[in-house]
């Protein structure tokens, strides 16, 4: 039904670039989303140009909620999802990847500037970094294995430093429901060849559940220095402290009775209170990135880092205890020249991670380390070469090619087994190609299409899901992404248009389940078929700065997503045909902006999500829900030095109950997190900008 009301929509979406046609390009000052030039696939190009499905969140998108989390921006996207089961506790979909996440995030390549943020197990410490460590996020959606090696649900880019530098400080406080405390001071040193920033971040919630609360304290350094005109060199350092408590699931009657509850006591299984269930998580990351500029076709970047990550969670079953020290480095050659052809890119490099783990595993003894279970080391490394081309011919065609090959291996040794003889597991060979081709048809549509292989190894956390269990058995997931899609930028670069379609067969997909203990353990879900639309616009109303409105833009994404089991048997049930759990349907997200001369702003979000499947047999669905949210407030430059914003805001307006991170697959059917009711926050921040020096 939901698909029939919407199919007008997306038919407006595809015919209005028709519009364009006819529209003069005179492009004002101010810039659209197409208008943005992104580092996706290494090509630098606008938005609108890149032959990829890609999602750009900037820092005004980012600053239209509440400041505290990355999670409404990124929500407002198409095809991407990020969920929340307690404050701190992430999950993301890029379509469909949350199949393999029970909690943290995982299959999803992500990068912190120049730094790999995924470590060589597989893991994503998302939640490690505070709301103010992003200026911009790229998402990139499909398979990026060709350039950012194995992974099948899609790589995100995140930068933390804005293109516009300027010496200064700013001071940040937001406080709102659920005692909610938010603390943030930024120092900016320096000048354009040589920067400094530090930053620091205090986060506390008590959360809207019982046992949910958290606390987060980051902070970095970063710096970059630019040698001369053929040499610029960065350098970051993060540390971050989070700790949060997390409530469990719950059954249907239970959530129907009291969403805010806290997982009871079940059978031999402890309440949440009793285990004292949480995760205590501490990370250090430090890293070099050289850009060396070798000739005016040639140019190499270069990165080194190193990271230590402790990890203790207390839960219903035991208490586990993770060390994970690792490091590793990425180059990449880049040669560029005009040919009589066209112009030409190529580059080329490797990537690698080596990891020394260390997980031990007690019981729980009312969130104390009882008696030992197990002690593993887990010594695993990972490694991949790539290389890509791309060619921009006459009569505006573009094509790019990448492959890369990749290597993984893990040996898991049993220290607590006397005798024990490691078990070691290598994935190797494994191609990756890409191929996209795409072609400006005006001055303002571009059409896209493109082919590309997705590889993702089993995961350390899914080979060794901290149970006596030692999983050799899964294969990599593997499948073939077909995509099209059309971008438009018209009507004086004011409304920006895409919509995209892709298919995606996917074999020997890792799906998670529960044993009778609650621990978690993983499959190969035999073959997946997984189908989409993605559709956004965005429009900027042409306003003057003399009048009162000096400002306004709408913005629209629409997201279906038609995700089965094409072949999959467990034992005697029989999935195939069945809908991928953690996934809705469709998913329609709205926003408005308004933006005054006297400094007054507003920014409404509206998000609809389809009901979701729960379990692989869909027995049991998280229902449908609309949220509406808003932020008032008021921002004002005085002197040209000193800038205030006061604001408030409310989430979640129409006082909704829905379940946000729903526990897949759940044993004894505890499947819903209830999400946070109608919440309010309010804020003050200020900015000091320190003039150049003349």
């Amino acid at each position: 039904m939901f698909m029939k009301k919407s199919f007008p929509g997306i038919l407006v979406c595809i015919c209005i670039p028709v519009l364009c046609l006819s529209q003069s390009e005179s492009p004002d000052s101010s810039k659209v989303l197409g208008e943005v030039v992104i580092k996706a696939f290494e090509q630098n190009k606008r938005l609108k140009e890149i032959t990829a499905a890609v999602n750009y969140i900037s820092q005004a998108q980012l600053d239209r909620f509440n400041n505290t989390s990355i999670l409404p921006a990124f929500n407002t996207t198409p095809g991407a999802r990020m969920e929340e089961r307690s404050p701190g506790s992430y999950r993301m979909n890029i379509r469909g990847s949350t199949l393999r996440s029970p909690f943290g995030v995982r299959n999803v390549k992500i990068y912190w500037d120049d730094l790999p943020l995924t470590d060589p197990g597989g893991n994503t410490y998302l939640n490690q970094l505070a709301y103010y460590n992003f200026n911009s996020i790229e998402i990139i959606k499909g398979p990026g294995s060709s350039l950012y090696g194995s992974g099948s649900g899609g790589v995100i880019l995140i930068n933390s430093l804005t293109d516009n530098w300027t010496q200064g400080a700013d001071a940040n406080y937001i406080t709102g429901s659920y005692n909610l405390q938010n603390i943030n001071a930024q120092v900016r040193l320096g000048q354009e060849d040589h920067r400094n920033l530090f930053s620091y971040t205090h986060q506390t919630s008590d959360g809207y559940r019982d046992h949910t609360r958290m606390r987060r304290d980051v902070v970095n350094w970063q710096t970059s220095i630019k040698a001369n005109e053929r040499q610029e060199l960065k350098a970051a350092v993060l540390y971050g402290d989070l700790y949060y408590q997390t409530p469990g699931g719950l059954t249907q009657s239970e959530y129907a009775a009291n969403p805010r509850a806290a997982r009871p006591k079940s059978g031999t299984l402890p309440s949440a209170d009793q285990a004292q269930a949480a995760i205590f998580q501490k990370t250090f990351l430090a890293g070099i990135s050289n850009t060396y500029y070798i000739s005016n076709n040639w140019q190499n970047t270069s990165v080194v880092y190193g990271a230590f990550t402790q990890f203790k969670n207390p839960t219903f079953r035991s208490y586990e205890w993770r060390t994970e020290p690792h490091f590793g480095g990425r180059t990449t050659f880049k040669w560029n020249r005009i040919t009589p052809i066209g112009q030409l890119q190529l580059l080329f490099g490797t990537e690698a991670q080596k990891g020394f783990f260390n997980t031990k595993s007690f019981l729980n003894v009312n969130g104390n380390p009882g008696t030992l279970q197990t002690d593993d080391d887990l010594n695993n490394w990972t490694y991949f070469i790539f290389a890509q081309a791309s060619l921009q011919l006459k009569k505006n065609w573009n094509i790019t090619t990448g492959a890369s090959i990749n290597r993984s291996s893990i040996t898991i040794t049993r220290l607590s087994t006397p005798g024990f003889v490691p078990v070691k597991t290598t994935f190797s060979n494994q191609l990756a190609p890409r191929i996209a081709l795409s072609k400006k048809i005006t001055s303002a549509i571009w059409l896209y299409a493109s082919v590309a292989k997705g590889f993702s190894p089993p995961t350390v956390a899914e080979l060794f899901p901290g149970t006596v269990a030692i999983n050799t058995s899964l294969q990599p997931e593997q499948g073939t992404n077909y995509e099209a899609g059309i971008k438009s930028s018209c009507l004086k670069e004011r409304l920006y248009l895409e919509v995209n379609a892709f298919t995606y067969r996917l074999s020997n997909a890792i799906v998670v389940r529960k044993d009778a203990s609650n621990a978690n353990y993983y499959v190969n879900a035999g073959a997946t078929r997984q189908r989409g639309i993605e559709a956004q616009t965005s429009y900027n109303f042409f306003v003057s700065p003399h009048h009162f409105i000096t400002a306004a833009r709408v913005q629209l994404s629409y997201t279906h997503d038609d995700f089965h089991y094409s072949d999959f048997k467990q034992g005697t049930a029989d999935y195939s045909g069945n809908r991928l759990p953690s996934v809705p349907p469709n998913v329609v997200a709205g926003s408005f902006d308004l933006q005054t001369k006297p400094g007054l702003y507003t920014a409404f979000t509206y998000l609809y999500n389809d009901p979701i499947a729960l379990n692989d047999a869909n027995t049991f669905y998280a229902s449908p829900f609309h949220l509406l949210g808003g932020k008032l407030g008021w921002k004002r430059v005085m002197h040209k030095k000193y800038s205030f914003n006061l604001f408030v805001g409310a989430d979640n307006l129409f006082n909704v109950n829905y379940s946000l991170g729903n526990d897949i697959n759940a044993t004894g059917d505890r499947y819903f997190n209830a999400a946070p009711g109608r919440s309010y926050y309010a804020g003050i921040a200020f900015q000091w900008i320190r003039p150049p020096k003349m």
